[in-house]
């Protein structure tokens, strides 16, 4: 594992996450009707993937951090 590929990696996805945050802002708020028992479903169900997506990249970024860590106290130990 190297640590340009690692910081590669870790600019991905904070660039990701400024996207996400900048199309949330934008998004116009609707007022809508109320829901139905079907559509509250259907949306809970996007939500649900939503958040395992940003889970998952949140853990990618954490894993960068660690592993770019890790490979440069492995390179200060093996230099020093």
């Amino acid at each position: 594992m190297s640590a340009p590929h690692t910081d590669d990696r870790l600019a991905e996805a904070l660039r990701v996450l400024a996207r996400a945050r900048r199309t949330a802002a934008s998004t116009p708020r609707v007022e809508a009707a109320p829901l139905t028992l079907a559509e509250a479903g259907l949306r809970l169900s996007a939500l649900e993937r939503e958040v395992g997506e940003v889970r998952s990249r949140v853990n990618g970024v954490l894993f960068a951090v660690v592993a770019s860590v890790l490979a440069q106290l492995a390179s200060r130990v093996v230099a020093g």
